[in-house]
């Protein structure tokens, strides 16, 4: 069991959980206020997507991402910024009969247009989702080559940003690998086990293990499930030697029927941390523990 767990909260994501709970952050300002409420409520890292402030559709927007983190930055709250670097590899194809042309909901750019806001910014951590993959969605593809994500990766290290490597599934962690042998990530290495995504590793415990049996030793991981598992995977990371993820991203519900605030679902993380006896770090410790730079 690891016994000093960091909390990262995933604080709005791109989904559409937007349009099934008024508590999820839209705006800019919603966005950075609910990353300083995750930290009052002890989470130590803030995993930041933006949104169209108007629509609440997913955005890439850099003077979204320099709003929030410029809030962030300049309140009286600590909390490591983890901006997303996954938008830009979206790809939905027109059918399944007729999967040309493309629809025009596909936003498929390249490694240094997805990574203008990281560059920019320089937060402490951006994520590097390390594979490809099918999503629920019946024509939509999470893409991620290894040649896009051979170019992020140098571009993240030159400028000085930890990459959080986001693992689906086993093969993901089979690139990972690679991409460290390279020498294109450095030590320490963070990676995050996402778990219960259709369709990636799914969230029983055999399927966890087996990712966990297969980071290697030394790297530092953090593992989340989403909707009714959030809460589950708070103590099977913990007990699996892992760090924790929770947020409005993965999942709107504090208890059945009652919908969550961020704050509400680190609180109860939290609580559910101590109880196992574990200490919750915050970001102080996170930063030594990841030789993060912070700006």
């Amino acid at each position: 069991m690891n016994r000093d767990v960091f909390i990262t909260c995933a604080v709005t994501g791109s989904g559409q959980s937007h349009l099934k709970s008024d508590r999820v952050p839209v705006t800019p300002a919603q966005i950075a206020d609910a990353c300083i409420e995750a930290a009052k409520a002890g989470a130590a890292i803030a995993h930041v997507h933006v949104r169209d402030p108007k629509t609440g559709t997913p955005s890439r927007d850099p003077a979204l991402y320099r709003e929030v983190v410029d809030r962030v930055r300049n309140s009286d709250t600590d909390v490591v910024l983890n901006l997303t670097a996954g938008m830009g590899g979206d790809i939905l194809l027109g059918s399944a009969e007729a999967p040309l042309p493309l629809s025009p909901a596909t936003d498929l750019v390249g490694a240094t247009e997805r990574l203008v806001h990281v560059e920019e910014l320089l937060p402490e951590i951006c994520t590097l989702d390390c594979g490809t993959m099918n999503f629920a969605e019946a024509d939509y593809v999470m893409t991620n080559t290894p040649g896009t994500l051979r170019a992020m990766a140098a571009r993240i290290k030159a400028a000085g940003v930890r990459p959080e490597i986001e693992a689906f599934d086993l093969g993901h962690l089979w690139l990972a690998k690679t991409l460290v042998d390279e020498g294109l990530i450095d030590d320490p290495v963070l990676i995050q086990l996402c778990m219960g995504i259709p369709y990636g590793a799914p969230a029983d415990t055999n399927s966890l293990m087996a990712m966990v049996n297969n980071v290697p030793p030394g790297w530092v991981y953090s593992m989340f499930s989403i909707g009714r598992m959030q809460m589950p995977y708070v103590a099977q990371a913990a007990l699996a030697g892992g760090n924790v993820r929770v947020g409005l991203e993965d999942n709107i519900w504090l208890d059945k029927g009652v919908l969550a605030s961020n704050g509400d679902l680190v609180d109860r993380a939290g609580t559910i941390l101590t109880a196992m006896g574990a200490r919750i770090i915050g970001p102080a410790e996170v930063r030594e523990k990841l030789k993060l730079t912070r700006r």
